[in-house]
């Protein structure tokens, strides 16, 4: 009789058992991240990003990685399998994307960056690569899915959209002054779309709710209503009907302190003509 094949119990899905092998093996080698990072040279931190999922580094990272534990091929074909994982973000955010392609209106407020679904092809990709990702496959794979999301504000369908935009959004531009002005541009002729408002919450409105959290609320066919929350190192998805409502009376008390969408779309024209 063969023996018994043991069930692993861990993941399935490509991204996080990648990243559970890569920590299991480190574990069970006794290794720190930074008696990794000084063994591989690289900067421990990437390691770090790797093991919980944030990245997937590059395959010569991988292939570092099996020579160094002694899994020749084995990291590496995980990590093929992770970089061609066809749902391209990870687990916890892709059921608030299937819903986002469902919802009949979608509400933002985003207090640091310009929102994904707002967000040029340039502008994603300096983001991502100023947030740890190095050019490469992974990079672009990235910035293809994340404007693959902008298809849902166009066509037949298409949601409401209000984005609200605390001024510091727009106030702190990229380094690369061409990047930054299209992607004002981009807002000033997203903003005349049928189906979005765009709002700027100005820095006279003081200190107001969410001050920190960048939130979406997605209202579905069925009348519920879901949020999102992110900040930089997590997110979550509420389907709390009372968690929801209260993050809905911040979000509705702020935007009360926001410029009507009028004088948001004439602050975005004087602010693109700073940058002419």
């Amino acid at each position: 009789m063969p023996p018994r094949r043991v069930v692993t119990g861990r993941s399935q899905e490509p991204r996080r058992r990648f990243a559970e092998e890569l920590r299991t093996l480190r574990t069970e080698r006794g290794d720190s991240l930074r008696k990794l990072g000084e063994a591989l040279g690289w900067d421990w931190s990437l390691f770090g990003k790797m093991e919980s999922g944030h990245t997937i580094g590059s395959p010569d990272v991988a292939q570092a990685l099996d020579q160094y534990y002694g899994t020749p091929g084995l990291l590496l074909a995980l990590w093929e399998l992770a970089a061609g994982d066809a749902t391209q973000f990870r687990e916890k955010y892709r059921r608030f994307m299937a819903l986002e392609g469902e919802a009949v209106s979608i509400q933002k407020y985003s207090p640091g960056v310009v929102p994904g679904l707002l967000q040029t092809e340039a502008y994603a990709r300096e983001l991502l690569t100023l947030g740890g990702l190095r050019p490469g496959d992974e990079l672009e794979q990235q910035v293809k899915a994340r404007m693959s999301r902008r298809d849902v504000l166009t066509g037949d369908g298409a949601p409401q959209l209000r984005a609200i935009l605390d001024e510091a959004v727009l106030r702190r531009p990229l380094p690369d002054a061409t990047v930054w002005r299209e992607q004002l541009k981009y807002l000033v002729d997203t903003a005349e779309l049928w189906n979005v408002i765009l709002q700027v919450l100005p820095f006279r409105a003081g200190l107001r709710e969410l001050s920190h959290t960048d939130t979406a609320f997605l209202r579905l066919l069925d009348g519920r209503t879901v949020a999102w929350v992110e900040t930089a190192y997590s997110g979550e998805l509420i389907e709390e009907a009372a968690r929801v409502e209260e993050l809905q009376v911040g979000y509705d008390r702020l935007r009360d302190h926001a410029l009507s969408p009028r004088d948001s779309a004439e602050f975005l024209l004087r602010l693109l003509e700073e940058h002419s």
